[in-house]
């Protein structure tokens, strides 16, 4: 059974900034929708040679991925020719999606013998054994090679093919591991102060994990105050749901005889 998956995100004009990305934002809540989980995100460069060894490893380390970005016909994509070259396989026309191209093309009422569809079918040419994932915005598909779903970069196609993706050949996964949390915002005590308290509910109750974030505290540009905090809380995965009720009403007892004032995550004080 998948649960975890990993996030490629390729693109100079994000690492440069003149884009704002926005698949990790997307990517992390259709798989935790699902009842998955983002294990790791990874910006790269348009850069063959990167991009090569960065796939290579990704590949080995036996999680399925989603790869945004470079699988286009310019200069400037190299995501198919590096993953080719990962994966330790030549490129090679992919009739299925040769067809599809053909299609966008006789569609836009061009000829198949014109420069622009010659040049349009070097987005058919994926690396050898890959599999085929349909674009429902324009029909130039993506492609799936050793559980890595190569996708376009941009979010208006390759979010509805992720989509596709997880639906296809990940839906026995979905929501097969439960999942719980709970968070408080604890003011008046510094982190130092409930470290023990985090060792001591991590080591008590078997799977439940704690965390803190600490805030110095910030002024909105409406004046409001909010005075330096930490979000405190556990989350708990399987069988540590059944207890996550008794670590947190004992984390919060401790926090009470510690000293600390304690507020909802909706708060700001």
């Amino acid at each position: 059974m998948t649960r975890d998956f990993n996030l490629i995100i390729i693109g100079d004009e994000i690492l440069h900034g003149s884009r704002q990305d926005k698949h990790f934002p997307y990517f992390k809540n259709l798989l935790e929708t699902h009842g998955l989980r983002l294990n790791s995100v990874q910006y790269l460069p348009d850069e063959r040679p990167q991009l090569a060894k960065q796939l290579e490893r990704s590949f080995s380390d036996g999680l399925p991925a989603f790869v945004t970005g470079g699988i286009g016909a310019t200069p400037d994509d190299h995501t198919r020719q590096a993953a080719a070259e990962a994966a330790k396989c030549p490129l090679q026309r992919h009739p299925e999606a040769a067809a599809l191209i053909e299609a966008v093309t006789r569609k836009r009422g061009e000829s198949t013998d014109s420069p622009e569809h010659r040049q349009r079918l070097h987005m058919a040419d994926f690396p050898q054994g890959a599999q085929i994932i349909p674009n429902p915005y324009n029909g130039i598909a993506g492609f799936t090679l050793l559980h890595h779903h190569f996708l376009p970069g941009f979010p208006v196609m390759a979010h509805p093919m992720a989509e596709w993706v997880l639906h296809t050949h990940y839906a026995e996964s979905f929501h097969r591991v439960p999942t719980d949390q709970r968070a408080i915002l604890v003011y008046g005590l510094p982190e130092s102060r409930i470290t023990p308290l985090m060792e001591h509910i991590e080591h008590t109750y078997p799977g439940i994990r704690t965390y803190s974030l600490p805030s110095v505290g910030c002024t909105t540009p409406d004046g409001q105050h909010t005075r330096p905090h930490i979000e405190f809380g556990l989350k708990a995965e399987g069988e540590a749901c059944t207890y996550i009720d008794t670590a947190w009403t004992y984390a919060l007892d401790t926090l009470r005889r510690l000293g600390a004032q304690l507020h909802d995550t909706q708060e700001a004080v």
